[in-house]
Parts: structure tokens; C-alpha cells; sequence
């Protein structure tokens, strides 16, 4: 049974101190969050109810609430004080009660859970101790709530630690309020020698939830390897790329390898990225060093005869040497292949110096020479409001997505320094910056 801990909040309810209008755009101040290091903050949206968790100015945990159609705050500071840490990301999930769940501040800790007792109340948020039991709770990390076909809501976090963990998936009995593990086995174990950094699973045109990830055989970033990818219909009985039952949990013997690229071959976990074809087939974009030592975008795809792998970028003169433990900041970005019109996709990537987007041609998953990705009709935060306000140096702005039924809508900005291998930073720190609510309209 879930041991259920209460403790009080402190519930303040403040006017918005900031609304800017910005041509059609409306961005509301939330209040100064600290910024000397990242970590990343969730934005929910749920029916009327909106709902934003992150670490205000002293680093406390916070989740401050609001009606939509209201331009004021309730916050609720909860007795958590984050570190230095930028695993220490908070999520957040509804339940189909209403019932509010959070989860955050864990690298390799015990896992830190809440949910309300009321629906729609940040306020009731409640410490639940276990969510099924403290075997697999002691050494927790990346937290991620989903929801399966259902609506059923879904817990998956690592147990374990860079280079030795299993990834676990809970589900949720909103009748019965307690948590019981999907599946008997963890979907995928590192046998003790390695962890798996697995994608958050995504539901694709073909009606299928999919997944792709890379291995790792220490806390070091350079010993990632081995891009795979699975399958499933159900987040229970998983398959390899040609519909192969997997059993559990998968292991480096047993998994589907989509590039077996060698420790030190220049993958990151956090750049195995997944889209799809017009014809709805995955097709996964990572990076890694080419025959000459460079650092090179490739897109793979599973044809009749295996994984089909093409090289998309042509970077003669760059290498990203990478290597050591904790958080660190990317110099390559990779994008997620997206169908357009003519047969064709686009992915982009960036690296330093430079970026764009590729046109590929959807049959050999070769760039197209000249051609031109149409403009996005996707919305997004102006570019205005992407600027960099600080004039401390090496700050940077952040942009993140609704993760509820805002997604398009709502986007969360605020600024800090980059990553500094979760460790303090000696000197000066920047001056707590603000963060704000970008709303682009309906």
C-alpha cells in the first residue's frame, strides 16, 4: 500500500506584477526564478485550470495555479530546496479524477512524489512516500508521466544510475489511488553493466507507441553506444523493428540495434531523436563521428533487409569531443524528421556557427541539392521575446512547451547560466531572472 506523508504548504495568492501585450501575443510575469544553473520546469494546462512547477529565486520547488481567464497566481511553495543538480527537473500530470501528480528533484535519490487530494488544487499537493514499494524507489531519476491509450496515467523513471539501471513504468488506479508496476519486469536492464536513456514513448501515425535509445556504460557521456529502437501496442508486450516479440526486460543481447556505434563513436543520449514518413515508417536522427573523425547528422530507417542508414550533414571541419559526468551543455542539436509536402521531409540540426533545416528526399533519405523547407506554420514564441535580457555574461533563455492541452498555445520562458556538471559555481551568480508566460492566443 502507498504510505501517504502529509506535510503543509504555504499558499499565497498574489496579482501578476507583469502583462505585456506583444502584437497578438500575451506574456504574464510568474515571479523570479533562480538562475544560476538550468533545470528544467513544467507548464500543464487542463481544461480551464493552468498549472506551472519550478524553483523560484531561493530554489524552492513552487507550483503556481491560475484560471485561464484569470491574471493572478496562487503559489504554493512546497518544503523542497533543490541543488546544483540539472537532472532536478520537475514533471506534472493529471489524472482522470483531476487529481494533480508531481514528481521532481531526484538524481540517483529516492523518489519524490505528490499528487492533490482535491482535483484541480496544487494547494492539496501531498507527499506520497512509495509509490510501490522502496525495492526500486531508493535510486531515482528522470521522472516522466504519460498516458496510455485509455487515458490510464503512467509513471516511468530509471532506477539506478548512469551505467547500471533499469527503466520502470507504474500505472495509476484512480480508483483504488494507488500505484502498481505495468509490467512484472523493468522494460529495459543494463545487466549491471550499462542503463539504457530511453526517449519518452511516443504514440506515431500508425497508431503505435514507439521508442528509441542509446546505452551507456558509465557516468561518462563519451561511452554512450548503440542506437535501438522498439515497439509496442500496448506499453506492455514490446517488439523489435520487424514485429519480433522482445522479451523483458530488453538487454544489449536482446534489443533491436538500429547503428551499433562503438563507446567513444560520438552519440549522446538526448540526441536519438524519432519521426515518421508519409507511409507512417520511424525513422531515427542521431549524431556520430564519421570515417574521418568528424561529428555528422545520420537519419536511419528499417527497409526489407535492416536499418538503413544515411548521412545527412557534410561537416568536414567539426568534431564535438565530449566526455565526463554531469550535466553538460550541447553543441549539436539534432531534430525529429517531419513529412512535408512533395514526398519529402525536413530535418534540421544545428551545430556551433551554424544550422538549418534539410529537405530529404523521402526514398533514400538523401538531402535534396537547393531545395528549400517551406516555412513552418507551426507557432511558436517570437523571436523578440526569445532575446537574451541579462547582461550577465553566458546567460541563456529557455523556451518550454505546454506539456497539457496548451501545446501550441502556452509556452513557459525564463534565463540562467548553462550547465556546470551539476556542480556550485564560485563567484559572482546572475540575478534571479523572470519567469513568464507566453500565450499566442487561440
Amino acid at each position: 500500500m502507498n504510505q501517504l506523508t502529509t506535510f503543509i504548504v504555504t499558499t499565497l495568492t498574489l496579482s501578476v506584477m507583469g502583462v505585456v501585450a506583444c502584437a497578438e501575443v500575451r506574456v504574464i510575469d510568474i515571479e523570479p526564478v533562480w538562475a544560476g544553473h538550468p533545470v528544467r520546469f513544467c507548464l500543464l494546462t487542463h481544461g480551464d485550470q493552468q498549472f506551472v512547477a519550478y524553483y523560484d529565486a531561493e530554489r524552492r520547488m513552487t507550483v503556481a495555479q491560475r484560471s485561464l481567464d484569470s491574471e493572478t497566481w496562487t503559489f504554493t511553495k512546497l518544503p523542497r530546496v533543490t541543488g546544483w543538480d540539472s537532472h532536478n527537473y520537475i514533471a506534472m500530470a493529471i489524472d482522470r479524477e483531476g487529481h494533480l501528480h508531481l514528481a521532481g528533484d531526484m538524481h540517483c535519490v529516492p523518489l519524490f512524489y505528490l499528487r492533490s487530494t482535491r482535483p484541480m488544487d496544487a494547494s492539496t499537493l501531498q507527499r506520497v512516500e512509495h509509490m510501490v514499494g522502496p525495492k526500486r524507489e531508493r535510486r531515482a531519476t528522470y521522472p516522466i508521466f504519460l498516458h496510455d491509450r485509455n487515458g490510464a496515467l503512467i509513471f516511468r523513471y530509471r532506477d539506478g544510475s548512469s551505467g547500471n539501471g533499469d527503466d520502470i513504468y507504474n500505472r495509476y488506479d484512480e480508483k483504488t489511488r494507488t500505484w502498481q508496476r505495468l509490467m512484472d519486469e523493468p522494460l529495459t536492464a543494463g545487466l549491471g553493466k550499462m542503463n539504457a536513456y530511453c526517449s519518452v514513448p511516443k504514440l506515431g501515425p500508425d497508431g503505435r507507441f514507439h521508442i528509441v535509445w542509446i546505452w551507456r556504460n558509465t557516468p561518462d557521456c563519451a561511452t554512450n553506444h548503440d542506437v535501438s529502437y522498439a515497439r509496442s501496442d500496448d506499453l506492455i508486450a514490446w517488439t523489435d523493428s520487424a514485429g519480433k516479440p522482445l522479451d523483458l526486460p530488453i538487454n544489449i543481447n536482446t534489443c533491436d540495434i538500429v547503428d551499433p556505434v562503438p563507446p567513444g563513436g560520438g552519440a549522446i543520449n538526448g540526441n536519438v531523436k524519432l519521426g515518421f514518413d508519409h507511409q507512417q515508417r520511424p525513422i531515427v536522427t542521431y549524431h556520430k563521428y564519421d570515417a574521418k573523425g568528424h561529428t555528422q547528422i545520420y537519419a536511419a530507417r528499417r527497409e526489407s533487409d535492416g536499418w538503413n542508414i544515411v548521412q545527412v550533414s557534410d561537416w568536414d571541419d567539426y568534431r564535438w569531443d565530449f566526455s565526463g559526468g554531469g550535466s553538460i551543455g550541447f553543441e549539436v542539436g539534432v531534430g525529429a524528421v517531419e513529412p512535408i509536402e512533395g514526398g519529402r521531409l525536413t530535418l534540421h540540426g544545428r551545430r556551433p556557427g551554424g544550422g538549418g533545416t534539410w529537405v530529404l528526399d523521402e526514398t533514400t533519405l538523401k538531402p535534396i541539392a537547393g531545395a528549400q523547407a517551406p516555412p513552418s506554420d507551426r507557432p511558436g514564441v517570437p523571436h523578440a521575446l526569445r532575446k537574451i535580457e541579462s547582461d550577465f555574461p553566458g546567460m541563456r533563455k529557455h523556451v518550454k512547451a505546454d506539456a497539457g492541452e496548451g501545446d501550441g498555445r502556452f509556452f513557459l520562458t525564463w534565463e540562467t547560466l548553462d550547465s556546470h556538471r551539476d556542480r556550485p559555481r564560485k563567484g559572482d551568480l546572475p540575478k534571479p531572472s523572470t519567469l513568464r508566460l507566453i500565450d499566442l492566443g487561440k
